[in-house]
């Protein structure tokens, strides 16, 4: 990795052993920094406190080498990035200003991409999953993971069928809880329709009215106006001598059918002539009989204006118009189906949430017994790594346990509780001497001895879920001794397996790494490009010396750390 600006470090570059890699240093120099810069390669949250002082940006640059079809390689292949002989680069970005920016295989990717490969390519544990681990849900979680499919097949199955469960219980609560408001609901719904009903509207019939009722009401005028129009036409009976349009048309026509034969352009004029003729006469009748057939009835102009007020009584409750009344209708009928259809509903989901109950006590009985049989195995294998951790006589379980509770699920012949993860409370007890009763972690665990059962459940768990690399971030936190030289000896035994960085402060595992990296300050307060060093010969010997006495070059200081840098190659 290359760090920029972030934190104490200026400008470092870490670079990491495949098997084993001890970062050590004083206290303050920006160990964390270098679990911080992973974190960050990982989708880590992106905090612009991170970012250095006067710095506008932190960049951190990582060359991972994975394993040719990798599940982690297809997944970048398939956001477009590109391996670098074989190599996945991945660079993150933290403004001052607090963007972020990821980079994957040179293709810009979010940052959420980069957490999905996390799960698949790194396990970093530091104090936080310390405390995390006594969390029952996260104790449950690790069982779990453990178990792999003999438990996660049912859990799938029993949480399908949880959603459900509450799905059918909060619908059936609405039913049953808001049985008045329904009702009332109801009892408007048909008063609506009966008065829909009651006055039986047609589509478009609103408009239609509102024309008759138009026209209804000015039928003299439009009577007089027709007529006159028809008398300027086609002429009036009772005016002979009148001229009329017709009439002139006719004399037009007339005058050049005498000539029309000598000029083909003037025959066509004459023709067109001819066509106003007809088209006069024809809206000249069309007029007389508009004239004829209006009807002046105020009693049918009375019922028009009672049929239209009818509609509009319609049209202020349920809709902008009738087309948006009989909508409403439509609606109100369906909902009213559904309304009335409540009890028989309510009987469906009972059912219905009983069967539900039934499936989820199966498979809830199902987990209850993959899980029982999966503790018994993890214990065991928990118990066996705490032995080469100087905790031979510690003993690891798990107990499994249900609450009763009335309104839960019948399982195992009771009726207890249940959640999305099924009946079990799962909590991982330690028996840290022989004679002691086992305890849960949190009460029965110093702080050392939880260092050492997590750093077990880790190896546990490498050796059915690997992932490539494990960073530990100062697990070994309250452990000395022979119970630290203990968990240098282990780490190196996972290395062998899989690459392991370990940022500490115990030389006792220091000295069991392949690498140890330096990091330290200069006199500025930085962590510059020459700040992040490998230890090697007599600087490895000086720095495990300092570890062990806050003194680089005490006699007494300097034979204990060769003696342990010897102690850990015989066992190489």
């Amino acid at each position: 990795m290359r760090i920029r600006s972030l934190g104490v470090i200026d400008d470092a570059v870490v670079e990491l052993s495949p098997g084993f890699t001890a970062v050590t240093g004083e206290t303050g120099a920006g160990k964390t920094m270098v679990v911080t810069s992973l974190g960050l390669l990982l989708g880590g949250r992106a905090d612009p406190a991170l970012v250095r002082i006067g710095a506008g940006k932190a960049v951190v640059e990582g060359r991972i080498a994975l394993a040719a079809g990798a599940s982690a390689v297809v997944r970048a292949e398939e956001a477009g990035a590109e391996l670098d002989d074989g190599a996945l680069l991945i660079s993150r970005t933290v403004s001052a200003e607090g963007r972020s920016r990821a980079h994957l295989g040179g293709r810009s990717v979010p940052v959420g991409l980069l957490a999905e490969l996390a799960d698949e390519l790194v396990a970093v544990h530091g104090q936080t999953d310390q405390q995390g681990l006594l969390k029952l849900s996260r104790q449950r979680q690790a069982l779990d993971r453990y178990a792999g499919e003999a438990v996660s097949g049912p859990l799938a199955a029993y949480t399908e069928a949880y959603k459900r469960l509450r799905a059918v219980a909060v619908e059936l609560d609405e039913i049953v809880t808001r049985a008045r408001e329904r009702a009332q609901e109801a009892d408007l719904l048909r008063y609506g329709l009966d008065e829909i009903a009651a006055v039986e509207p047609r589509a478009g019939e609103d408009t239609e009215l509102a024309e008759e009722a138009e026209r209804l009401g000015h039928a003299e005028a439009l009577a007089a106006a027709a007529t006159a129009g028809h008398a300027a036409l086609a002429g009036n009976p009772e005016d002979p001598e009148g001229i009329d349009a017709s009439t002139l048309v006719a004399g037009a026509q007339r005058a050049l059918e005498a000539v029309r034969a000598h000029d083909p352009a003037l025959a066509a004029l004459t023709d067109r002539i001819g066509e106003i003729g007809i088209l006069l006469a024809d809206v000249a009748g069309e007029l007389a009989g508009y004239a004829s057939d209006l009807d002046a009835d105020p009693l049918r102009l009375a019922a028009v204006e009672e049929r239209r007020a009818a509609l509009t009584q319609l049209t202020r409750k349920y809709g902008e118009d009738i087309g948006a009344v009989l909508a409403w209708g439509e609606q109100g009928a369906a909902r009213l189906t559904e309304l009335d259809g409540d009890d028989e509903r309510i009987g469906e989901l009972a059912a219905e949430r009983d069967a539900l109950g039934a499936e989820l006590g199966a498979l809830a009985e199902e987990l209850t017994k993959a899980r029982t049989e999966a503790a018994e195995r993890f214990a065991a294998a928990v118990t066996a790594e705490l032995a080469s951790l100087a905790m031979p006589h510690a003993r690891v379980s798990f107990d499994i346990r249900q609450t009763e509770d009335p309104d839960g699920v019948e399982a195992g012949g009771r009726t207890v509780a249940y959640g999305p993860s099924g009946v079990d409370e799962v909590e991982l007890l330690l028996a840290p001497h022989p004679g002691a009763p086992p305890r849960p972690i949190a009460k029965g665990a110093s702080g050392g001895e939880l260092s050492r059962v997590m750093l077990a459940v880790e190896v546990v768990f490498a050796g059915t879920d690997p992932v490539p690399t494990y960073l530990f971030d100062e697990v070994d936190a309250g452990v000395g001794g022979k119970a630290a030289v203990e968990i240098g000896r282990r780490l190196a035994k996972l290395a062998r397996t899989a690459q392991v960085v370990v940022v500490t402060h115990l030389p006792q595992v220091a000295a069991f790494a392949d690498r140890q990296l330096l990091v330290e300050k200069t006199n500025d307060g930085s962590v510059t490009r020459s700040g992040v060093k490998v230890l090697e010969g007599e600087d490895r010997v000086r720095e495990l010396s300092r570890m062990l006495a806050g003194q680089e070059n005490s006699e007494a200081a300097r034979a204990h750390a060769e003696e342990l840098l010897a102690t850990a190659r015989a066992e190489d």
